[in-house]
């Protein structure tokens, strides 16, 4: 089956950045949507971004211009680049692969962005 293991989250200050990577067990990439979710304690799960095969990319209004969506297909492998980070964009990240074999979630990976 697909595992997706997200990772480079952590703590850091607010105007900081990170780059969030999520990594699939198979090469399944190429074929799929690429989305970032994030979920904050006591909040619904929303859609942060959205990358297409052709690399057609969507951003929520909340992190528009800040963040980026990226991917490796040769390594199997989606980015978010998180700039200007601010406390309301802590939360757990998901990345999700969606394709005709499924919809593949990962572990998530904490984020927290201290004032």
């Amino acid at each position: 089956q697909v595992q997706l293991v997200e990772s480079g989250g952590g703590l850091v200050q607010a105007g900081g950045s990170l780059r969030l990577s999520c990594a699939a067990s198979r090469s399944i990439f190429s074929i799929s949507v690429l989305r970032w979710y994030r979920q904050a304690p006591g909040k619904q799960r929303e859609l942060v971004a959205t990358i297409t095969s052709p690399d057609n990319t969507n951003y929520a209004d909340s992190v528009k211009g800040r963040f980026t969506i990226s991917r490796d297909n040769a390594k199997n492998t989606v980015y978010l680049q998180m700039n200007s980070l601010k406390p309301e964009d802590t939360a757990v990240y998901y990345c999700n692969a969606n394709n005709r074999l499924g919809v593949f979630w990962g572990q998530g990976t904490q984020v927290t962005v201290s004032s």
